[in-house]
């Protein structure tokens, strides 16, 4: 049975655009993109000495259980050349499982919600453009509720937005199953 789950995708290294692109391209390897967001480009929240960040979210759609997610995620970064870096530092690709449909979960090496999305608008502002009514299932909100208490959101400005009228942008095309360059 398939699952419905939110990804935060993030780079500040290299073609930030470019490596959420060859994200989102891996990530269908073994699940369903249903939707993605457009790019926003954000300030570092928690290390201000490196450079800007790109964030985006996806909705997929998975057979894989949670664990079994987290491990496909960690080789789709890696395979992208995600080295160990400073906690919050700079990295090529950051990919955080954020929502995994109703289900709560924390253990040392996962915790579903991510437990810093309800303070992050970089997070927020992406989710809400493409489920504002998903609902968190701990605190029981939306997204558009969380997005309302969340500060820092005059910080995520908008860098590339997604057509959703039809039209194959890069990340339209994405969540329609094509694979091809932006």
């Amino acid at each position: 049975m398939s699952e419905e789950v939110y990804l935060g995708l993030g780079s500040n290294l290299g073609d930030r655009a470019d490596n959420i692109h060859k994200a989102l391209s891996l990530l269908q390897g073994k699940t369903q993109l249903k939707a993605v967001s457009s790019l926003y480009e954000t300030a570092p929240m928690y290390f201000p000495s490196q450079p800007h960040f790109l964030n985006a979210v996806c909705c997929v759609f998975t057979d894989m259980q949670p664990f079994e997610l987290f491990t496909f995620i960690k080789g789709v970064e890696l395979s992208l050349g995600r080295r160990p870096t400073l906690p919050k530092g700079p990295r090529i690709i950051d990919i955080d499982v954020l929502l995994y449909g109703s289900l709560a979960l924390d253990t040392p090496l996962l915790t579903i919600p991510h437990p810093a999305m309800t303070e992050r608008a970089f997070v927020l502002v992406p989710l809400v453009e493409i489920a504002p009514e998903v609902v968190h299932p701990v605190l029981k909100i939306t997204a558009a509720e969380l997005l309302k208490m969340v500060e820092g959101k005059e910080g995520v400005r908008l860098w590339l937005p997604s057509r959703k009228s039809g039209s194959q942008d890069a990340w339209s095309a994405l969540a329609h199953g094509s694979t091809g360059p932006p």
